[in-house]
């Protein structure tokens, strides 16, 4: 039985135990990849003439949804669909069904004649799509079941990774998508390329009375506060990284970093690694900010921090984000919202 708290009093931090930071938004997924099935080279044709595959639609990086969940339908369903491999991508099979995610034109509807109707090939679909709605991976990922919620962030990865690579980046010839929509090859040099992934840190840094250090960036709007992030760099471990980070954009030197969990960020090609991070021993927490990256940081107390959300006076991450689930740890639980 969990202790009860008096009432008004703050929760106390969690103890630090290996997975505790755990089924994050984007990292749920109950899908088998089957990635051995992707060389097949009739395979995205045999599953958009099998009926009970499912089609997941992405446009302009929204997924299609539905009462809470994808609005995954069967081929025979996608009106006007022309099943251009360059779209398609196999996302992988359950007991249920296979399921491919098909990304829809940039310019879907664009073309029209001179009365304003969209051209003939695209009329269809343009007609089916109107009746759909599309829906961020960032305002809806956490809500999404655990099933949805990995095929939507592998389809939204892949969708962007082919809209960026349509070229050869050794000789700048145009590539064709084979491997079931997971490899690009280049039609001069015959070279294979693949979908790629950035890496990047993304830190809750406490100090000594246990306070957390929260940023605001340039580009937020007024009142938003996050944990801290950035990229890995060639050549740096990601302690290294987690270290530099903080040290360029707040002035503070970072000690102990511990890992504590993982979740893509398809926007376009991140993954996030969460860590924990202790300011060094004896460093001053004198916080100084870059003013390019970061405009604002400041430690907070739990009180404090309650407080500033409670009031308005400070915004959280969004929930599909990993960096609500490291503040919420070191929290001890759900802040108010």
């Amino acid at each position: 039985m969990k202790p009860r708290r008096a009432p008004g009093e703050e929760p106390r931090p969690a103890p630090l135990t290996v997975g505790l930071v755990h089924n994050l938004p984007l990292a749920r997924s109950t899908v088998d990849p089957d990635a051995a099935a992707r060389t097949r080279p009739d395979l995205v044709a045999a599953l958009v003439a099998e009926p009970t595959t499912r089609v997941l639609l992405v446009r302009h990086g929204h997924v299609a949804t539905r009462d809470g969940a994808l609005d995954l339908r069967s081929p025979a369903e996608v009106t006007g669909a022309t099943w251009d491999p360059e779209h398609l991508a196999y996302l992988g099979r359950d007991d249920d069904a296979a399921y491919v995610s098909l990304t829809l034109p940039e310019t879907l509807g664009d073309e029209r004649d001179l009365d304003g109707v969209p051209v003939q090939e695209d009329a269809a679909l343009v007609g089916f799509v109107e009746g759909l709605t599309f829906a961020h991976l960032r305002d809806v990922g956490d809500a999404l079941p655990d099933r949805d919620a990995g095929l939507a962030t592998t389809a939204v990865a892949l969708s962007a990774w082919h809209a960026r690579h349509p070229r050869c980046p050794r000789c700048g010839e145009v590539t064709e998508v084979i491997d079931a929509g997971w490899v690009r090859r280049c039609t001069a040099d015959r070279s294979l390329h693949y979908p790629r992934t950035d890496p990047a840190v993304i830190m809750a840094v406490t100090d000594a009375a246990d306070r957390i250090l929260l940023g605001h960036a340039a580009h937020w709007p007024a009142g938003r506060f996050s944990t801290l992030a950035g990229y890995v760099e060639p050549g740096e471990s990601v302690e290294t990284a987690v270290r530099r980070e903080v040290a360029e954009e707040a002035g503070i030197d970072v000690g102990e970093v511990q890992f504590r969990a993982s979740q893509p960020w398809p926007f376009p090609a991140s993954l996030m690694l969460g860590f924990r991070a202790r300011v060094a021993d004896g460093a001053p927490v004198e916080v100084r900010v870059d003013g390019v990256e970061l405009t604002e940081a400041r430690f907070f107390t739990r009180e404090e921090l309650a407080a500033a959300v409670r009031d308005g006076e400070v915004l959280l991450p969004m929930r599909s984000s990993i960096a609500l689930a490291l503040i919420e740890e070191w929290f001890g639980g759900p802040l108010p919202r």
